[in-house]
């Protein structure tokens, strides 16, 4: 019997959204009911709480979706996407503003600033995005920020900003997380890496994980040096070159934690200003007085990584009609990005 345990739908410093599960069946397996199956194979989790997920349509048996009746039998390859237990503890609806770019009574899409936290947790228990939910939502009866069945359907990093899909029913929340899953949404991704590119265009594929000497990064592993290693896959294309940067438009076909960042770094290109990819020191350029004081006044006017989640496509999960949104860079993107069609380096080195 082989485990494989992914988390999707994540591109967050804080938990994942969903525990994904692959399992294989061995040639000795006797017919048994794949909610008995799944949970004789997966710990800390409960017979309700798969049978649950197998109503959602969450629970695949050879890539089709089957009730937790359904009879496990030699060689058969069981997929299974379980949200995670209420958290322990309680959302506090905050009057945090929102940039709400559209919404309807199925969900919700907003502009997150750089700065703020998706998601309490990890010591942010105040002032996160959901805290924000909580009190904009707090006249809808059929909300509730604190049941795993609403709300957020995928994440972006504290200092990313740009666009987030939110669910506002369970029905919603149910579609838009299959659409995740099944990489079947559009998102696009604009950042600002050190250093120039010779092609226009390319795709990253390696596999991440947390870094074992600093778990609070990720880096790419080869899955045979390390088995729980995510593959992840990061296509990017060439929108404007600067002399010792590139602006370049991202597209996730995965959603991993981090992603573009560690798959920047790991082709020799960190995001601009990514302190903890080693993006915040002067990577490419002479070392001259003028050119470090201009670098430095790039990193104070964008103190993070230069990343935005530019656009964002899904299908409707109850008209089922195409939504596109596009998110104009932020303020403080701008600003960078004008300072370096500004830069002249015979003059500032």
């Amino acid at each position: 019997m082989s485990v494989l345990e992914e988390n999707i739908c994540s591109i967050d410093d804080e938990l994942d959204l969903y525990e994904r599960w692959r399992l294989q069946a061995d040639q000795g397996q006797s017919p048994v009911r794949v909610d008995r199956f799944i949970m004789d194979h997966m710990s800390n989790t409960s017979r309700n709480r798969i049978q649950k997920a197998a109503e959602a349509g969450h629970v695949w048996v050879n890539g089709k979706p089957v009730n937790s009746h359904f009879k496990v039998r030699p060689f058969d390859t069981v997929q299974v996407m379980l949200d995670h237990e209420p958290a322990e503890y309680t959302v506090i609806p905050e009057n945090i503003p929102l940039d709400v770019v559209y919404e309807d009574e199925s969900l919700l899409v907003v502009n997150k600033h750089a700065g703020m936290v998706v998601h309490p947790g990890c010591g942010n228990y105040t002032g996160t995005l959901l805290n924000a939910l909580a009190y904009y939502l707090k006249d809808n009866p059929t909300f509730n920020a604190d049941d795993p069945d609403m709300g957020l359907v995928h994440r972006i990093d504290k200092d990313t900003s740009g666009l987030l899909l939110i669910a506002k029913t369970p029905e919603a929340k149910t579609d838009l997380s299959l659409q995740f899953f099944h990489h079947t949404t559009r998102r696009s991704y604009n950042a600002l890496v050190w250093g120039t590119f010779a092609e226009n265009e390319g795709t990253i594929e390696g596999a991440l994980a947390r870094d074992t000497r600093d778990r609070t990064v990720y880096r790419v592993w080869d899955p045979e040096d390390n088995p729980s290693a995510k593959e992840a896959i990061t296509h990017y294309k060439v929108l404007e070159r600067f002399p010792y940067c590139t602006l370049v438009e991202c597209v996730l076909e995965t959603g991993r934690t981090h992603q573009i960042r560690v798959h920047m770094k790991h082709i020799g290109h960190p995001l601009f200003c990514d302190e903890k990819y080693g993006g915040m020191e002067v990577l490419k350029g002479l070392p001259t007085q003028k050119y470090r004081a201009f670098i430095r006044n790039c990193f104070d006017l964008c103190p993070r990584q230069v990343l935005h989640a530019r656009t964002l496509g899904f299908r409707h999960p109850v008209t089922g009609e195409q939504m596109n949104f596009t998110s104009e860079w932020p303020d403080d993107f701008a600003a960078v990005i004008q300072k370096w069609r500004n830069y002249e380096p015979n003059t500032m080195g």
